[in-house]
């Protein structure tokens, strides 16, 4: 089996079975619920609560935690979710039925590395604790690039392993549990971006003991 079909099928496999239980995990408190709490900080900044509706594609939903809370806020976005794991974006949805905002919560299950969207359909995309699992990250990123209106943001969220506290956490423990993946530093992750002519790219580390990294980029 290639790296490619090797690595999504071991991530698919894992978030199929955490379906279920992935809502009670521990890196929900320590990793998840900070990186949903960056992004809606990063998006009251940006948008503010007056704002005209936008549209926001989160990839690598989950099961729609964040998505809800965007729900919940004053934001007025219509967002679709985007998961490989299809049990994930059934947990999703299920979620968005009961707390009766399905009118503007979507769910597609999907490959991040071919988008199912035509060029300029989003306003926003985010990305938050999935990117190591993808084998093709550069070709993700263009894909992330390719459905921005001008003038969008990209927002990604991954494990920053650039000191010894996420070198240990990320590519020691994680990378053991969960085997194929690959937690880019932040200079490969600006690359990315550059490469897929994102402007104006800045960053914000964020908690402690299981550190994330936002990279902002603008279309």
């Amino acid at each position: 089996m290639s790296r490619d079909k090797s690595m999504k099928a071991r991530a698919k496999s894992e978030f199929e079975a955490w379906a279920g239980t992935y809502d009670r995990s521990l890196l929900n408190r320590f990793l998840f619920q900070p990186s949903y709490r960056m992004f809606l900080e990063e998006l009251l900044a940006w948008r503010g609560a007056d704002s005209e509706p936008f549209d926001l594609l989160d990839i690598g939903c989950g099961t729609g935690t964040f998505n809800a809370m965007l729900a919940g806020s004053s934001l007025p976005a219509r967002v679709v979710g985007l998961d490989y794991a299809e049990a994930m974006c059934h947990v999703a949805a299920d979620k968005a039925r009961q707390a009766g905002v399905a009118d503007r919560l979507h769910y597609v299950n999907a490959d991040s590395q071919h988008l199912p969207f035509a060029d300029a359909s989003f306003d926003v995309v985010t990305c938050s604790n999935s990117f190591h699992h993808y084998p093709h990250q550069q070709q993700v990123v263009h894909e992330m690039r390719r459905v921005l209106r001008p003038g969008g943001r990209l927002m990604l969220i991954d494990g920053f392993r650039d000191n010894i506290i996420g070198w240990v956490a990320f590519d020691v423990i994680i990378g053991h549990v969960e085997k194929e993946v690959f937690h880019a530093p932040w200079s490969k992750i600006h690359e990315y971006f550059t490469n897929a002519g994102f402007k104006n790219i800045r960053r914000r580390k964020f908690s402690f003991w299981m550190p994330g990294l936002l990279t902002v980029g603008v279309a």
